[in-house]
């Protein structure tokens, strides 16, 4: 079991500074197939379903996990069978531990689809 799974989100009010880029970069090598953009202030990934009622299905079970973590990502789904979840900490403008836990929560749940 990944690490990373086994926490819950904490908080973001007083979360501090974001992760820094050595941080980050370490913390990517445990969330396989995410990406960090250009300025190292969120992650994303992209999944491809069959069609679109199993894009949904994964998109609301994304929600559910968003909501019991109360980490909010942000969900496109796209061609209607294309999903990329974006994840980054608002109130800090940049990521924290919490994008990660998140990251490896949802590789989680599409690995059991």
């Amino acid at each position: 079991m990944n690490n990373l799974t086994s926490k819950s989100c904490q908080p973001c009010e007083g979360i501090g500074d974001s992760l820094s880029q050595e941080e980050v970069k370490k913390m990517l090598q445990e969330v396989s197939e995410w990406e960090i953009d250009e300025k190292s202030s969120s992650i994303k990934r992209m999944w491809k379903f069959k069609d679109f009622k199993e894009a949904l299905m994964f998109v609301n079970e994304v929600g559910e996990l968003a909501e019991k973590e109360n980490h909010h990502p942000d969900i496109f789904l796209h061609k209607y069978r294309k999903v990329t979840i974006t994840l980054w900490t608002h109130v800090i403008k940049g990521l924290s531990e919490n994008d990660f836990i998140m990251a490896a929560k949802i590789n989680e749940l599409s690995n059991s689809q």
